[in-house]
C-alpha cells in the first residue's frame, strides 16, 4: 500500500537587482588570460567575465581583442544595475590590461581613477646556489 505524494510547485525567489551608480572594476591580466570583475563600493561582485568564459581558447585569451570582448560582456551584465562611474584596479602584466581600460571607457562607463595593484616583491625569494661545473 504505497501512498503517492503530491509534488507542490515551489516558488522561486525573485532576484532583486540593486541600483548602484558607482563601483570598482578589477582587471587581472596575465600572460595566459584576462579576468574582469565589477563590484560595488563594498566589494560585492555585480558581474565578472574572463576570456575563457567568452569563448576564447589557447593563446587568443591574452590578446587585447579578447579584453575588449570581455568588457563588453561585463557591461551587458551590469546594465540593469545602472552603474555609471568606475574606479579601476589593474593587476598583472598581460597585453589585455590597457585594452580593457580603454574598452571600459568605450562602453559608457566614466572611469574616475586607474590604480596599478600589481604585487611587487620587496626583496623577493632567495636566489638559487651558483652552478658548479
Amino acid at each position: 500500500m504505497a501512498v503517492a505524494k503530491k509534488h507542490s510547485k515551489s516558488k522561486k525567489k525573485k532576484v532583486v537587482v540593486r541600483k548602484v551608480s558607482q563601483g570598482c572594476a578589477y582587471i587581472q591580466a596575465t600572460y595566459n588570460n584576462t579576468i574582469v570583475t565589477v563590484t560595488d563600493l563594498n566589494g560585492n561582485t555585480l558581474a565578472w567575465s574572463s576570456a575563457g568564459n567568452c569563448g576564447f581558447r589557447g593563446p587568443k585569451k591574452a590578446t587585447p581583442y579578447a579584453a575588449s570582448i570581455i568588457v563588453k560582456s561585463v557591461a551587458e551584465k551590469v546594465k540593469e544595475t545602472g552603474l555609471k562611474e568606475l574606479n579601476v584596479f589593474a593587476k598583472g602584466i598581460g597585453s589585455g590590461r590597457d585594452a580593457a581600460i580603454r574598452a571600459l571607457n568605450a562602453n559608457g562607463f566614466n572611469v574616475l581613477t586607474i590604480k596599478d595593484v600589481t604585487p611587487l616583491p620587496h626583496n623577493g625569494c632567495r636566489p638559487s646556489k651558483p652552478r658548479r661545473i
